[in-house]
């Protein structure tokens, strides 16, 4: 891939990757669209009341919901979405190292990007150290919109 070569649909800026965050779940954890590379979609989340579990340490579920957020996106990115729509069917994640304050950070990397299926790795930091804390992988179908069984129409993410 030469530097000006991208795995992505088309051209996508963080502030319209913002536009994403509107009344989701990645607006209630406080997650933040960073940066966009040629192959990798970066994130931060707050390690807070709304992340951490009753023991005061980052809830494996916030570091779930941070790889699916930028594996679902990250996804939706390559594929056409007025054709296509990306949707997670499996999740894992390895919990590696507790954090109690500040903010992590997901980059996510693809590890398959197929027709149908793909494989997105996301690697979680603590921000002021740069120490690994989980490591997550998505599995995630493309489908053709209208497919799903509650959906009657197309869906179009517009900002």
């Amino acid at each position: 891939m030469s530097n000006n070569e991208t795995i992505w649909f088309k051209d996508y800026a963080l502030d319209y990757l913002e536009g994403l965050r509107n009344a989701n779940m990645g607006v209630h954890v406080g997650i933040r669209f960073t940066e966009i590379g040629p192959n990798f979609l970066k994130a931060s989340m707050p390690v807070d009341q709304r992340t951490t579990q009753p023991f005061g340490i980052l809830h494996g579920g916030a570091s779930c919901v941070l790889s699916e957020t930028l594996g679902s996106v990250s996804a939706w990115m390559t594929i056409d979405p007025k054709a296509y729509r990306a949707v997670g069917i499996e999740i894992n994640a390895n919990h590696i190292r507790a954090v109690t304050q500040g903010n992590v950070i997901g980059t996510c990397t693809p590890l398959h990007v197929g027709k149908r299926t793909q494989v997105w790795q996301t690697d979680i930091t603590e921000e002021a150290t740069g120490k690994r804390v989980a490591v997550s992988r998505l599995t995630v179908a493309i489908i053709e919109q209208g497919t799903l069984s509650a959906q009657k129409a197309p869906v179009f993410v517009e900002r």
